[in-house]
């Protein structure tokens, strides 16, 4: 209870001794309650063992609840329609791979097995996406087609052929992203998602799509482009392209072109009609059809000189065991596969979860697709995770389960084993044409930038900076660009915080920034200062010179001309050139002629900076009124700061120095400080660190600013204590002449506006 000479304020205390011996039990029972933990969990019981067979094969939970009768239907036709896309995105994503497109089929096929068995994702369509399989294909580039011939003696025997390298190369970076996949699950690291944000994955996606575009460009006008690899290799094909356009074959440009605008405009009518299509036009099976037909009879091979996919792998291989050469080039590819393909498909998945309202489970999710990429990658297939087009077929033709991947596995597998043959007379630029239409949804996140800047700058400029890397350094080292911009945007967020003043809105105990509020209370002497982010070492000083701001004053400097006055008054008082009577100081001599010679005195820093002594003096200093022999001190009229540090979430220990030199420049100058809303385990912390000394004690720690303002008041000036008081919190009694306790309630109601 803080007591005045007329009123009594009931507030909460301050933290003592006693809280702090509390609290050190409670952690002591908190660390009891982990270890018991961790036997509970560690001690095997048919529950528990239920829950991992569950954990680690999602089918088995939902399998048995089928229902055939409303479901399956649904997943029939959704499959159906799946397995067609499926097979198209397959041929023509092979071409990024610098595969023969018969083994695009092969990774439509395989991850579909393993995914709808361990997979947590009902509507996820698992296979081919573009932006994998040109960084597969990066890496093929890289190792194969433009590789040292000495390097490629040692990769693969001398007898292979230019396929079968390329197909080992893929299949061996695809095992490899796969084992990465499934390391991260096993090791309960499906978090690791959270440090790609959505504008860093936007602005990633939007780069690999031009990335991809530029790459189909070899195909749509039939050019013999070779592969570059490294930072620009945009620009370098670019200008290949530009100085070789008169070598274009017009056929596949026309045929090109004709694809683009019919599919684009059916696309278009797909989704503006989509609520009242059964299902949406497949109008790129449709064109396939067509153009493989029409190039069959016309044989535009031999006689427009069109290039075609020829002959489909029929049927399935053996399983391919990895090439560890390759394995030992491709390590950081292979992770930066793994850890985009991760980020898309969960993205697109947790987007279908929320809409049909199932959960997801990350860590199981890398698991599913670290096996299905390995078992993709040993059957010779190139690395899969999901295409949003692809996904969306299979959610808005009504499948229910993963029941319909299987089916659009089915349809694969038929094309591979008794139809693939048909599509021999297939032109390239065809699959060309239908990879950059299909590349709409991820250009058309340009939109994206100018949304972004009005919510947010700072992820703009990550969506931004992660596009122009990706770009123009590579998808494997922009993507590290991109990560290491993003985290440094929030170390400067941290390190440059938005801090503020507060003050009371009238008639309540809530504090809020002074700026937003017109009818608010400040009180006179006292400032109210609001850290919004963790104390560290990169931001302690400029939280400092933030403070120094609110304030209007640095209190070193008003120590160090404090302390010089008081020298020159010791030294005049000795020399008797100044008197101290009861009504003030009588100056004996005229010191304004002395030259500034005499006037300097020889003040070091460490002295300057030591807390004002007038133990010598016959008399108190008030530093507000006027001093003797001109001496200029600039007066200060705060006597009290409040540190509000709710959002404070910890504090190293560059900052706790930093802090406890704060305190203490202030306590110097005669001001209090006083920390509100501090966390229990940084009181723990600053405790264990030795941070409380004679001057800094528990006692400057209070639960709320309310709390410390009342203190505040009570001491400074408790007759005016009342006016920070709300009427529902609290009651202030005040004694009549008569002796008689009549209660009062002070407070008015708030009419504050934004």
């Amino acid at each position: 209870m803080l007591s005045g000479n007329q009123h009594y304020i009931v507030a909460r205390p301050a933290y003592s001794e006693v809280s702090f011996k509390e609290h050190n039990q409670q952690v002591e029972r908190y660390h009891k309650t982990i270890w018991d933990h961790v036997r509970i969990y560690f001690r095997c019981s048919t529950a528990k063992a239920k829950r991992i067979f569950y954990t680690f094969l999602p089918i088995a939970s939902w399998l048995p609840g089928y229902n055939v009768k409303e479901w399956l239907p649904s997943d029939l036709v959704s499959g159906v329609s799946t397995g067609l896309v499926s097979v198209l995105q397959g041929l023509a994503f092979a071409l990024l791979v610098n595969v023969p497109a018969g083994y695009g089929l092969y990774s439509a096929f395989f991850p579909v097995l393993t995914y709808c068995v361990l997979g947590t994702s009902k509507h996820l369509s698992v296979g081919p996406f573009p932006v994998l399989s040109l960084m597969v294909g990066t890496v093929v580039n890289r190792l194969v087609t433009d590789g040292n011939t000495a390097v490629n003696s040692t990769l693969f025997p001398a007898d292979m052929s230019i396929e079968d390298r390329q197909v080992w190369v893929a299949s061996s970076v695809t095992l490899l992203a796969g084992i990465f996949q499934l390391a991260l699950g096993l090791l309960q690291v499906g978090f690791i998602v959270i440090y790609l944000s959505d504008p860093m994955i936007s602005g990633f996606t939007t780069a690999a799509a031009i990335h991809v575009l530029i790459s189909q460009l070899k195909f749509v006008l039939q050019l013999n482009v070779p592969g570059f690899n490294g930072p620009l290799s945009v620009i370098y094909t670019l200008e290949y392209i530009f100085n070789h356009i008169t070598e274009t074959n017009v056929p596949d440009v026309i045929i090109s072109l004709i694809i683009m605008v019919v599919v684009f405009i059916v696309k278009e009518i797909n989704d503006r009609f989509k609520s009242k299509l059964p299902v949406p036009i497949p109008i790129e099976v449709i064109m396939t059809i067509i153009a493989t037909g029409v190039s069959y009879a016309f044989n535009f091979n031999e006689k427009y000189d069109v290039d075609i996919i020829g002959n489909l792998t029929s049927g399935y291989q053996s399983p391919l065991t990895p090439n560890m050469g390759v394995l030992q080039q491709s390590v950081g590819d292979a992770f930066s596969i793994a850890i985009v393909g991760f980020a898309v498909a969960f993205s697109v998945a947790k987007v279908y979860a929320i809409k049909h309202d199932y959960v997801l489970d990350g860590n199981q999710e890398l698991v599913a697709f670290g096996v299905s990429n390995m078992f993709c990658g040993a059957f010779r297939g190139f690395a899969g995770s999901t295409a949003l087009s692809r996904t969306a077929v299979q959610e808005s033709t009504g499948g229910k389960t993963q029941l319909a991947s299987l089916i659009s596995a089915v349809m694969v597998m038929i094309v591979t084993l008794a139809i693939g043959f048909l599509l021999a007379p297939l032109p390239k630029s065809v699959l060309g044409a239908l990879v950059i239409i299909n590349l709409k949804g991820m250009l058309m996140q340009f939109r994206e930038i100018g949304i972004l800047w009005k919510k947010d700058k700072f992820d703009c400029l990550v969506w931004i900076m992660a596009f122009i890397a990706a770009v123009l350094l590579g998808l494997d080292i922009g993507l590290g660009a991109g990560v290491g911009f993003e985290l440094l945007t929030v170390v400067f967020r941290t390190q440059f915080p938005q801090c503020s003043v507060l003050a009371n809105i009238s008639g309540t105990d809530i504090y809020k920034n002074r700026k937003d509020y017109l009818n608010i209370y400040e009180p006179e002497g006292v400032k109210i200062f609001r850290c919004p982010s963790p104390i560290f070492f990169a931001n302690v000083d400029f939280l400092r010179s933030k403070l120094i701001e609110a304030i209007g004053f640095n209190p070193l400097r008003i120590l160090r001309k404090r302390n010089k006055a008081l020298k020159k008054i010791k030294k005049m008082l000795r020399k008797g050139e100044l008197v101290i009577t009861s009504k003030g100081y009588v100056q004996t001599a005229d010191r304004s002629q002395e030259s500034d010679s005499e006037n300097e005195d020889n003040n070091t820093i460490e002295e300057l900076d030591k807390a004002t002594d007038m133990k010598e003096l016959p008399m108190r200093i008030d530093w507000k009124l006027p001093l003797p022999a001109g001496l200029c001190v600039p007066t200060v009229e705060i006597h009290s700061i409040v540190l509000d540090f709710a959002a404070v979430s910890f504090l190293d220990v560059s900052a706790m120095k930093g802090l406890k030199s704060i305190l203490k420049e202030f306590f110097r100058i005669e001001i209090d400080v006083y920390i509100a809303a501090c966390g229990d385990l940084i009181l723990a912390k600053l405790k264990s660190c030795e941070f409380f000394d004679d001057e800094i004690s528990p006692k400057l720690f209070f639960l709320t600013i309310h709390d410390a303002m009342l203190c505040i008041l009570d001491k400074h000036d408790p007759s005016n204590s009342v006016n920070i008081i709300c009427d529902k919190v609290h009651n202030i009694k005040e004694t009549n002449s008569e002796g008689d306790l009549k209660k009062r309630n002070f407070g008015v109601q708030s009419d504050t506006k934004f």
